[in-house]
């Protein structure tokens, strides 16, 4: 919206202002479509003389206010007026023909409508992206930092990180659900009763046929449930007895066992 200012004088010599608003629009085709949302208009059924009458007081109210207007505006203003005219002429008696074969007489508001209706798509399109703009605007995010440095150190050596009790339970949660997806539906249940001693003792010997690093999920071949918990439990009194060392690179890669010398 933009504001005029006019002035008057009364006859006492007062000098009086006042402001008068006329809205402002981004051509000829938004003042229509202003105009018919207004009067509450079905857009694909256009009083032509109504429209034209309430788009030419727009005109009319800008000149007599001195403002300029644009070329458009008047263009517009004229294919309104020849419509009109059109309208109010006799019906010719020619008919078009359509592609279906059936016969239609031209409408002279078909042009217009079909640049209101597409006029209208874009305006609701340029809205949303507006209202979308606003609403990212108000999210604020951090340039993304350079971590090079901490790639090229991990390359370079590799960092043994302190184990916890906590991850040594994590790593047993995965691998029970590891065991659990890779189970057999159909599957025979045995009672079977093994000391922790005693698989401590097979997790040492097992260690020292094949030395180095053995990853924490092969030390369980077996899937029974008691199996797994005496097994867990084996590798912990052997992790405080310091019998085995644990090892992992970083967090949540995988643990490692090592036998101690």
């Amino acid at each position: 919206m933009f504001y005029t200012r006019c002035c008057l004088f009364e006859n006492g010599g007062i000098y009086l202002q006042y402001q008068v608003k006329i809205d402002a629009f981004e051509g000829p085709l938004d003042l229509l479509l202003h105009l018919i949302n207004k009067l509450e208009i079905d857009i694909y059924d256009i009083p032509v003389a109504k429209i034209t009458e309430q788009y030419m007081i727009y005109i009319h109210t800008m000149q007599e206010l001195k403002l300029d207007v644009a070329s458009e505006y008047l263009v517009m203003a004229a294919t309104l007026l020849s419509i009109k005219s059109r309208m109010l002429l006799p019906k010719q008696e020619e008919l078009f023909e359509s592609e279906f074969g059936e016969e239609y007489e031209e409408d002279p508001r078909e042009q217009l409508i079909e640049r209101l209706i597409d006029y209208r798509k874009y305006k609701e399109a340029a809205e949303e992206l507006r209202s979308l703009e606003e609403e990212r605007a108000q999210v604020y995010t951090k340039a993304p930092s350079d971590l090079s440095e901490y790639t090229e150190q991990k390359n370079n050596e590799s960092q043994i990180l302190n184990v916890t009790l906590y991850d040594m339970l994590g790593a047993f949660q995965k691998m029970m659900r590891r065991k659990k997806i890779q189970k057999p539906l159909q599957t025979k249940i045995t009672k079977q009763e093994i000391p922790i001693q005693t698989r401590m003792d097979e997790i040492l010997i097992d260690l020292r046929k094949r030395p180095g690093r053995r990853r924490f999920q092969d030390l369980f071949p077996s899937d029974s449930r008691e199996y797994l918990v005496v097994t867990f439990l084996a590798i912990l009194e052997l992790m405080k007895t310091n019998h085995i060392t644990i090892e992992q690179e970083n967090n949540f890669a995988d643990i490692y066992i090592v036998g101690s010398e």
